[in-house]
């Protein structure tokens, strides 16, 4: 691990998340923040014609754009889409990764605190989780691993992958103090992790630590002209990472109708009633209570 040395923290991935957007800025002013002995640290704004229209994508979700197989479609020209291709050039390319790992930040309107996403089983970003939580231990694991090539989040960009800091409640395109200060917070941890570890003081840690492992999405009820007609039930809004158990109330119709949930295993909420996903009337995440193993 001593080799880690390039490190890339991205902001506005998607436009109207502004807490990222305005951490660059700060530690564009700030740099002592960021730095560490032996590492090189890089700020990168992801989408900035997104941020200057303060939405979230202009034609495509730039967070959907980094696999392999999307990277080398030349075919695929939209704004994020080509967009992405220079990220991959600026960062990458992905099968030669010039930077060794990526911090990529990000807001959610759900009340889902501090959140790390775990895209990978690679020691360093498991490792570096583990660490951040133990210094923060209110912050919720995510873990989600897939191969770094076909994977197409931005992290993957990075030759050991990366992990994305999520921290909400925030409405989009809004800042606030508690979610801005976690995101710094967990971040000049994740630093302070990669900078010991290329030092070679790999931090004490658990072998294993809790986390949520995602099962499934759950779109909202439409009818059948496609039109949503139901929402989160009250009981259900804002208790992410709570237990959904079968028959508890997770919609409610527009005329008041409660409807339950049908499964049979008990599971847990996450993005619930997330504003970004309205536009594929995605609900929430169904998430699985497991012991996330930390590599050997």
């Amino acid at each position: 691990m001593s080799s880690i040395k390039h490190i890339a923290i991205t902001g506005g991935t998607h436009g109207n998340e502004l807490t990222g957007v305005h951490l660059l800025k700060h530690w564009r002013n700030n740099p002592e923040e960021i730095c560490r002995d032996g590492l090189v640290t890089e700020l990168h704004l992801a989408n900035p014609k997104a941020n200057g229209c303060n939405r979230r994508y202009l034609d495509q979700d730039l967070n959907r754009q980094f696999s392999w197989a999307d990277l080398s479609d030349h075919s695929l020209c939209g704004y994020e889409q080509n967009r992405a291709k220079s990220l991959n050039t600026l960062l990458g390319p992905k099968d030669a990764p010039r930077v060794d790992f990526i911090i990529d930040l990000h807001t959610t309107t759900a009340n889902m605190g501090t959140t790390l996403v775990i895209k990978s089983d690679d020691a360093l970003v498991v490792g570096m989780a583990f660490y951040i939580k133990q210094q923060m231990p209110e912050v919720t694991l995510f873990y989600e691993p897939e191969d770094r090539l076909g994977d197409n989040f931005l992290i993957s960009l990075a030759k050991h992958h990366g992990l994305l800091v999520e921290v909400g409640p925030v409405p989009q395109g809004m800042l606030r103090w508690d979610v801005f200060d976690k995101t710094r917070q967990a971040t000049r941890l994740g630093l302070d992790y990669l900078a010991a570890v290329r030092a070679g003081n790999q931090p004490e840690l658990p072998a294993s630590m809790p986390g949520f492992q995602f099962v499934e999405k759950l779109k909202l009820p439409e009818n059948e002209r496609g039109e949503l007609s139901a929402m989160i039930h009250p009981d259900r809004q804002d208790t992410d990472y709570q237990p959904i158990q079968p028959g508890d109330p997770l919609f409610i119709t527009l005329e008041g109708e409660t409807l339950n949930y049908e499964g049979t295993e008990t599971l847990y909420g996450a993005f619930i009633n997330e504003a970004a996903y309205y536009d594929q009337h995605i609900g929430l995440s169904l998430m699985r209570k497991i012991e996330i193993r930390l590599p050997g």
